[in-house]
């Protein structure tokens, strides 16, 4: 027990001796460290400052590196301003000294021509005076005064030459006589001829304007690609001579042509021309016309005051302003009507408004009727009742030609008054319009085959270019088919000389790349 109590004793003695030693170890441990730390922290703060110091010193080396790069680039730029501004002044003073000499030029010549405009003054006083002297001189020695000289010749003359012109005429005669007959003919002929040129250019020809000549070799294409593919997607036909800057659109379906004139011009305008972007321009150009047939449409409503006409049929009144009758515009034709009709309407105190929309709508049909099979008359009726107009006006449509008896006196007034507006002399030429319905005829005739996608009659009816499905009709079947459309035309129509059928048969795959 008492060793216990001393072991206890001698325990807490140690541990009162060591606890005080203890501390005072970890004591000088923790201000080691906490010297260590700021011995540390100066050290980075140091090298901080250091680094902050090195870097100012290189932005302010650059920045003046860029101050005087800048201020060298100013001078430069200075110096070009100036040496630009001292050349111009020179050519400004050779300029002025140019015009100085040029204007002492002038006024030199101004002087010397004053003085001949004098010197020539004096002599046609001189050259007058001596004439005078030879006029008395000659009447001392003749006899005569001047004007009794002149009754005396002119009195000499008549006789010699009523004597020699009894004889002319009679030779004239004569002549005359013996070729009059011959000369009849050859007048009347060369008159016609004449006419019917300025008829067909005026109504089949375009001619678009080329920026220079070497346009036309890049509108032909490589081995004539993009001549093809603008006849192909147009159905024209592009005349390329050697007339200077221009081209001719042939093509006697007018809505055609300047489809086909409208892409040519901004094919020509972009200057990017091949097969693709061809198509992209037609299409366009078809658009194009689109909007003028609706404006055309909207044009001709507004102008006679006919409201409340239904959009297809302003579309299809729009559409006439690309179709002749006999060389008269239809839609002009219509316009015409429309007035004459309410003229004589608000004469006779009837319904001026029914007159007007009878006349405007009376030749409806011609619109379709190339599409379509029936006349423009039972075309026109079609459409009419389709859209829903009146009974009146349908019935003026249908009696406008006499195909049924008319009833009203809209009607009535409908017929005279188109029978007024075609026999206006000029308005129409009948000659055109048969050719016309012959080309009309021969694009019918080729596109009843099976396997015919399109056909185009073109170079005037003397040839016929027939584009066929490649899917449906293979290459030997294009000579059968060939074959068959010259027999057909041989059998249904009449024409002069002989007209080319031109089978064409293209394979054309189309891919995107996504």
């Amino acid at each position: 027990m008492l060793e216990a109590v001393t072991g206890l004793i001698g325990l807490l003695i140690g541990g009162a001796v060591c606890f005080p030693l203890g501390i005072r170890y970890r004591k000088n441990v923790s201000e080691k460290e906490i010297s260590s730390a700021e011995e540390e922290g100066k050290r980075i703060v140091n090298e901080a400052i250091k680094s902050a110091e090195s870097k100012k010193r290189e932005a302010l080396l650059e920045a003046k590196e860029e101050i005087l790069k800048n201020r060298s680039e100013y001078e430069k730029e200075v110096k070009e301003r100036r040496a630009e501004l001292q050349r111009q002044e020179n050519r400004l003073q050779q300029k002025e000294e140019n015009i100085d000499r040029k204007t002492e030029s002038m006024e030199k010549k101004e002087e010397a021509l004053a003085q001949k405009h004098a010197q020539a003054d004096k002599e046609t006083e001189e050259i007058k005076s001596i004439k005078r002297g030879q006029m008395e001189m000659l009447e001392r020695i003749s006899g005569f005064t001047a004007d009794q000289a002149k009754d005396y010749l002119i009195a000499q003359v008549e006789n010699e030459v009523t004597h020699e012109v009894a004889l002319k005429i009679k030779e004239v005669e004569s002549r005359m006589k013996e070729e009059s007959d011959a000369r009849a003919r050859e007048v009347v002929a060369q008159a016609i001829q004449r006419c019917a040129a300025d008829s067909v250019a005026e109504m089949t020809v375009s001619v678009v304007p080329l920026p220079n000549d070497e346009m036309k070799g890049r509108i032909i294409g490589r081995e004539g690609r993009n001549i093809r593919a603008i006849e192909t997607l147009t159905g024209v036909d592009l005349i390329i001579d050697d007339t200077p800057e221009a081209i001719t659109v042939s093509c006697f379906e007018p809505v055609r042509r300047e489809i086909a004139r409208l892409a040519l011009e901004k094919l020509i305008a972009d200057g990017r021309i091949h097969p693709t972007h061809i198509e992209e321009m037609v299409e366009k150009a078809r658009r194009e016309v689109d909007a003028v047939i609706k404006s055309e449409g909207e044009r001709a409503v507004f102008e006679t005051g006919v409201r409340n006409l239904h959009p297809e049929l302003v579309k299809m009144l729009g559409r006439l302003h690309y179709r002749t009758s006999y060389g008269q515009n239809v839609l002009q034709h219509s316009i015409e009507v429309a007035h004459i009709a309410g003229m004589m309407a608000s004469e006779l105190g009837v319904d001026v408004q029914a007159a007007k929309r009878a006349g405007l709508l009376h030749d409806i049909g011609k619109s379709v009727d190339h599409e379509m099979e029936g006349t423009h008359v039972a075309l026109g009726v079609e459409f009419a009742r389709k859209y829903k107009e009146k009974e009146e006006i349908i019935h003026a449509i249908e009696a406008h030609h006499n195909d049924v008896e008319p009833r009203t006196i809209v009607a009535c007034l409908v017929q005279a008054a188109d029978a007024i507006s075609a026999a206006r002399p000029g308005a129409r030429r009948e000659n055109l319009e048969n050719y016309i319905k012959r080309l009309e005829q021969l694009e019918t005739i080729t596109s009843s085959y099976p396997g015919v996608d399109k056909s185009f009659a073109i170079q005037a009816g003397r040839e016929v270019r027939v584009m066929v499905k490649p899917e449906q009709v293979s290459e030997d079947e294009m000579v059968i088919l060939a074959r068959n459309l010259a027999k057909k035309i041989e059998e249904e129509m009449e024409y002069p000389g002989q007209i080319k059928v031109h089978v064409l048969r293209e394979t054309k795959v189309v891919e995107y790349a996504k």
